[in-house]
């Protein structure tokens, strides 16, 4: 994950003039607002929080550093264009794959790569920062610079478009409510979504933080079954390790696909095989625990 530092210079490094001109107009608002729970009405980088997206959609062609230039794919042929526009109203509930509590698991079924892989990563990289990340990493660079707390993101999320949502899961990571449990609903609400960017920016290292087991093992599930890629899973190694409940939940929800004649996504190995990682049988969790 990028420093705040190395986002920003990734940023400006695509912008024209006018647009570093009103990055720098905005961080330097926000710094100087900061959150203010008291205030009539939105302060003013919470407006420009909102109209990012038309600001800084002018990329310049990026300086590749020992790579070809013709490895920079453009924003069209991106996994995140083919994922479709984000919805700009609230979460819309989806239906995911169940959670079976009785059968016993069996051999493993055949695996393959289903259609749904091609859904997005959330990672932003600095040498490739594509147009269609930008407005989300100059808002997530203004949540940084306004110090924004749980109350502001959380109304911020609540009001916001899908790519504003998006921006606000994308930021928790840098704000200081990092440390605390204060935006897990955020993060509970976007998984109950089918807009898999925003799934995607929702099962980051705050997920991999504060989601209780129970919920961070349907996290994993709902991205297999929409095609968010594992990648996007932050540290999904060590909560998955041992875990014999969610090897569980793999087997039965590997078995419903085979049944319906539905590839399985090939991630769904990688995952149970760590959930068997310890020695021995991995160890159901009690019901307190979970």
């Amino acid at each position: 994950m990028l420093t705040v530092t190395e986002l920003r210079a990734a940023v400006e490094h695509r912008l024209d003039e006018a647009g570093r001109a009103w990055l720098d107009s905005a961080l330097t608002d926000a710094a100087k607002s900061g959150p203010r729970p008291d205030a009539p009405g939105p302060a003013r980088w919470e407006l420009d929080f909102a109209s990012a997206g038309r600001h800084v959609r002018t990329p310049q062609p990026a300086t590749m550093t020992g790579r070809s230039a013709a490895t920079d794919r453009p924003a069209s042929d991106s996994p995140a264009a083919v994922a479709g526009p984000t919805p700009a109203a609230g979460p819309t509930p989806a239906a995911g794959p169940s959670e079976a509590a009785s059968r016993t698991p069996g051999g493993p079924p055949g695996r393959d790569h289903p259609a749904e892989q091609a859904a997005p990563t959330e990672t932003i990289a600095a040498d490739h920062l594509a147009p269609h990340d930008l407005p989300d990493a100059a808002r997530v660079l203004i949540l940084h610079a306004a110090r924004a707390d749980a109350p502001t993101v959380a109304r911020l999320y609540a009001h916001g478009t899908g790519a504003e949502r998006r921006a606000v899961l994308r930021a928790l990571p840098h704000l200081g409510l990092f440390a605390g449990p204060d935006a897990v609903p955020l993060v509970e609400d976007a998984l109950r979504t089918n807009d898999t960017r925003l799934v995607a920016a929702a099962v980051g290292p705050y997920a991999a933080l504060h989601l209780s087991p129970h919920s961070w093992r349907q996290a994993v599930l709902k991205c297999l079954f929409t095609g968010v890629p594992l990648t996007a899973v932050a540290d999904w190694e060590r909560r998955a390790q041992g875990d014999g409940e969610l090897g569980r939940m793999l087997d039965d929800y590997a078995r419903e696909r085979t049944a319906a004649g539905r590839p399985v996504p090939g991630d769904l190995d990688r995952v149970l095989a760590m959930t068997r990682a310890l020695p021995g049988a991995p160890r159901a969790l009690t019901r307190e625990e979970s």
